[in-house]
This record gives structure tokens, C-alpha cells and sequence, in this order.
């Protein structure tokens, strides 16, 4: 690809090892790989340290929702189905790479966002959340970040994908179901029944938080 300096493995086991040796920009991973499959190569590159942060953009013939959702589920920043056009993976590696680098800027001016029950800490990519500290992925901060800035707001799926995954493609609301539904996970008493992150059906996701309090933007005064 013009413009990127590209390294190549030919399995599993030499991609996660060329993964942590060389600590790249971005992982393409293809799910149908030899000796280990791209669904547990992922999962192990979130669990190790040093390639927990890297955005991965996951390549596969296998196009269905369950598909779909087990690749995000195992880490997947984004979920690329064969055949497709160059100009579309381009598209979708540079938004990736663009939230990437948003990312330092973020921490690096400490605007920590406070509603009610809910505070959000950038450069910790944390959420204090009824007093309780819960630590959230990059996408995961950016999808709550989105919603919280628009609390009680319907917020639509393609201004969720345009704002958090920097683009807009038809079919992908998958891809956002499946990060709602961690952040429930990790944040709703019930996620099965959420009464915080709700589904407004045919319009998108609002996030409904106690009533009576305002938006608060707190910088650092000692990183500014």
C-alpha cells in the first residue's frame, strides 16, 4: 500500500510474535490463518501489554453477523468482509489510524468530562462510575465519550460511526451493537435490561442518567 511500510507474517504464530516485536501503527489480521486462527491471535494480543492498544482491523471471507460479532468480541477495532475494494480498506485504515491519534491528544489535555454518577478520565481511559473506577478500551471510552456528550440525546447510528469510527459505511451497525453491549456489560446492574446505555429502536442509542445535574469539563491545570 503506497504511503505505509508494510511487514508480512505467513501464520498465527509469527504474526502475534511479528505483532510485539515491531509494535506497529496498525494490524491487518486475516481470521483464516494457518497454525492459529486470527479470532485467538487477537484475543492474545489483548491480553499482552504490548499490543493491547494497537488498533486491529480484522480481514474475512466469513460475513455473517456471528461472525462479525466473535471477531469483535475477541478485540477487533473493525471487521473487514472479502471481497472488497482497496479504496474501502484504505478508507477504513486511515480512520483508524486518525482515532489512534487522537488518542494522545486526549490524555494529553486531561479534559475529564463529569455528569451525575458518571466522570470520565482520558488520560486513564477511565470511568468513575457511581464511585466505582471501570476501565474501558480506547473504543469503548470514545463510544461512552460520544454518548455522554449528547446525554439524553438520541444518538444515530451513522453520527456514532462518522464521531467514534470515522466513517460511515451502510452495513455496519453491528459494529456498534457489539461495543453497546460491553459497555452495558461493564457499566448497566442489568445488562439484559439496561436502564443507563438504551436502545431507541430505529433511531439509534441514548445514554439517560439521573436528572437534576449538569456537564462539567475539568482540565489539568499542571498539563495544559
Amino acid at each position: 500500500m503506497a504511503g505505509y511500510d508494510i511487514n508480512q507474517a505467513e501464520d498465527g504464530i509469527k504474526g502475534q510474535a511479528l505483532a510485539v516485536q515491531l509494535q506497529p501503527d496498525l494490524i491487518m489480521l486475516d481470521l483464516m490463518l494457518p497454525k492459529v486462527d486470527g479470532f485467538t491471535v487477537c484475543q492474545r494480543l489483548r491480553r499482552d501489554e504490548r499490543t493491547a492498544d494497537i488498533p486491529v482491523l480484522m480481514l474475512s471471507a466469513l460475513g455473517q453477523t456471528q461472525d462479525k460479532v466473535e471477531g469483535f468480541n475477541a478485540g477487533a477495532d473493525d471487521y473487514l468482509t472479502k471481497p472488497f475494494e482497496v479504496e474501502e480498506m484504505l478508507a477504513r485504515v486511515r480512520a483508524l489510524l486518525r482515532r489512534t491519534d487522537r488518542i494522545p491528544q486526549a490524555a494529553k489535555h486531561s479534559e475529564i468530562l463529569n455528569f451525575g454518577p458518571l466522570t470520565l478520565i482520558p488520560e486513564r481511559f477511565e470511568a468513575i462510575w457511581f464511585d466505582k473506577t471501570v476501565k474501558l478500551t480506547h473504543l469503548e471510552f470514545e463510544l461512552l465519550h460520544c454518548l455522554l456528550q449528547r446525554h439524553g440525546q438520541t444518538v444515530s447510528p451513522s453520527e456514532i460511526l462518522k464521531e467514534v469510527w470515522g466513517y460511515d459505511p451502510d452495513d455496519d451497525i453491528e459494529t456498534i451493537r457489539v461495543h453497546i453491549r460491553h459497555l452495558r456489560t461493564k457499566l448497566e446492574p442489568d445488562p439484559r435490561h439496561p436502564c443507563y446505555i438504551k436502545t431507541v429502536y430505529g433511531a439509534g442509542y441514548c445514554l439517560e442518567l439521573p436528572s437534576g445535574n449538569q456537564l462539567i469539563v475539568e482540565v489539568d491545570a499542571a498539563t495544559v
